[in-house]
């Protein structure tokens, strides 16, 4: 890793412990890397700034950790006054905790956020190349509020490595054909007599999925079953050859449920570098399989054809049905292939749901063993589903929240609670812009502050709220500081050591640990920390505005230290916010 100004305070202070580390315990092999990555906030600001774990060293030396801290202790305080970073170290337990030197430390963090040089750093994380697929929603089918957990989640994955300056591609993967096409344009054709509405007509086509599937079970174990495969049958061979009369319908329809895709993307503001479509590789995913059974990798039995991953505890791949059509895995087979070829890139993230986790190992074990050397280089990024109150939600079922459903009744709900008292104080496309950002960050932020393997329980009243975690608890902290500091004006460039409170030292310790915290969520592909990160600072936020008045600070020295501060901390949520995909709003 090579370290940078965003991370100065934390390098200076990982050599002291290894330097000490290797005069106390000369026979001890420590790595720089590793004690930069283990020093942390402790649990109180009265017990310093930073914490280091001794645990890790107890195994190596045979030592306690606690004995570990102490010595190391003794030994980094003897040199305390030559670095002038910090005043001295103290040993907690196992921890050795660092108490700064404020007048260097604060200037340091707050003139690097208030140049923006803090967020402008590359954090050269060696990550190579990557292209991160995410956004996989079906045509003919409605988007509904739980497609939201993995665009919000992949877009911030992809906006987290480019700001690390991981050189990153996104794309997209649409599923345009298969069964449920061919049960929407069934359903469409023998059994609707609906108008096509004028607009909304890609929620419309999702409804006459739901009706058409629920069609089916009804008459399954009927004599009606049997003639309605056949016709499913049909419909699909005739997409599969690229004509008739589905095949034309299936045209106009699939570009109706492309543009209700691209409203959602436009209103989430999410661009893709490139877009694969399934129909597109299908063709070729085919003939990729039969290669693969020409060439003995692959088994055929009774007309099917697929790979037998017993010995690796995978089961049965299965590649082609006795039709000759292909599956999923078929598709992602040539997908995985066009990816590295196409984008020439050395890593790809696929954001997809945990239901798939046996599909994508069974698909790069399959690469692996059709020789494909980056199946090494594919990684499942696996997520939990969004649940109602009530349940699971089911395109199939039809009981879902469709997205754009949920857009307007967000837009009203905030509308009539925050904003619609500044009418005629604001312009109208003011409120609506902010009823948009607000709406967004709720979304956005609800979306991605959960862990990536937990359950989110979706409840619109929650993630409006603003006395708690959600977005627009965020955005409002944001807003109220750039209203106070319009108040404040320009003024003398202050001396920041006069920033002594707990609390003024707790909010330039959280500063500080801004790029640390996108280098965590990045080494793990998680958002979460990050929306922890932005809460917190928050909070800290709110506690020390209470406390330490800046309009009406002391002097004119403390109100101006106490602005910057605070601008500091805008400038932090703002950036943090955007990484989520997130606007910070001037006014709220």
């Amino acid at each position: 890793m090579e370290f940078n100004l965003h991370n100065i305070i934390n390098l200076e202070l990982a050599k002291e412990v290894e330097k000490s580390i290797h005069k106390v315990f000369s026979h001890a092999e420590v790595d720089l890397t590793a004690i930069y990555k283990m020093l942390s906030p402790p649990p109180k600001s009265d017990m310093g700034e930073l914490a280091f774990p001794c645990f890790s060293l107890s195994k190596a030396l045979k030592k306690a950790p606690n004995i570990i801290s102490q010595e190391l202790s003794e030994e980094i305080n003897s040199r305390a006054s030559q670095m002038g970073l910090f005043k001295n170290c103290k040993s907690f337990g196992p921890y050795i905790n660092f108490f700064l030197n404020e007048k260097t430390v604060n200037k340091l963090v707050i003139e690097s956020v208030i140049s923006e040089d803090l967020f402008k750093q590359n954090l050269s994380l060696n990550a190579p190349k990557t292209i991160v697929e995410y956004s996989q929603p079906n045509t003919h089918k409605v988007m509904h509020v739980g497609h939201m957990r993995n665009l919000c989640l992949g877009n911030a994955i992809v906006n987290l490595y480019k700001y690390a300056g991981v050189e990153t591609l996104s794309t997209t993967f649409p599923g345009d054909v298969g069964t449920h096409v061919a049960k929407c344009l069934w359903y469409m054709k023998k059994h609707s007599n609906e108008e096509v509405p004028l607009t909304r007509k890609g929620e419309w086509l999702g409804g006459h999925y739901v009706r058409g599937n629920s069609l089916l079970e009804e008459q399954k174990g009927t004599p009606q079953e049997e003639i309605n495969r056949s016709e499913l049958t049909q419909i699909l061979k005739e997409l599969h050859a690229g004509s008739g009369e589905y095949y034309e319908l299936w045209k106009q329809t699939r570009q109706w449920s492309l543009e209700l895709m691209q409203e959602v993307y436009d209103w989430a503001e999410v661009h893709f570098d490139s877009w694969y479509w399934e129909s597109d590789v299908d063709a070729d995913s085919v003939a990729l399989v039969q290669e693969y059974l020409s060439k003995g990798l692959f088994i055929k039995d009774n007309g099917a054809v697929g790979i037998d991953l017993k010995e690796d505890k995978l089961g049965f791949c299965l590649l082609l049905k006795s039709d000759g059509t292909g599956l999923y895995a078929t598709k992602d087979l040539e997908l995985a292939r066009r990816k590295f070829i196409d984008q020439k890139v050395e890593q790809s993230l696929y954001v997809v749901d945990n239901r798939q986790s046996l599909h994508f190992k069974q698909v790069f074990k399959t690469l692996e063993k059709m020789g494909f050397e980056n199946a090494k280089n594919c990684l499942h990024l696996q997520y939990e589903m969004v649940e109602l109150k009530d349940g699971a939600m089911s395109s199939r079922k039809g009981n879902i929240v469709p997205i754009q459903t949920l857009i307007e009744e967000m837009n009203s709900m905030i509308k009539d609670s925050y904003l619609n008292k500044y009418q005629g104080e604001w312009s109208t496309e003011e409120i609506e812009r902010t009823a948009h950002i607000v709406a967004s960050g709720a979304i956005k932020y609800g979306m991605t502050r959960v862990d990536s393997n937990k359950k989110i329980i979706f409840e619109i009243n929650d993630w409006l709220k603003l006395d708690g975690e959600s977005g627009p608890y965020i955005q409002y902290v944001h807003a109220r500081i750039k209203s106070m500091l319009t108040k404040v004006g320009e003024g003398i460039p202050p001396d920041y050591s006069v920033l002594d409170h707990p609390l003024e030292k707790e909010m330039i310790n959280k500063i500080s640990l801004f790029n640390q915290t996108v280098e965590h969520c990045v080494d793990q592909n998680k958002t979460h920390p990050l929306c922890s990160y932005l809460y917190d600072l928050s909070k800290s936020y709110n506690s020390f505005y209470a406390e330490c008045s800046v309009l009406k600070a002391e002097n004119d020295n403390l109100k101006y230290a106490r602005a910057d501060l605070s601008k500091s901390v805008a400038l932090c949520l703002k950036h943090g916010l955007k990484l989520l995909g997130i606007t910070a709003p001037e006014k709220m």
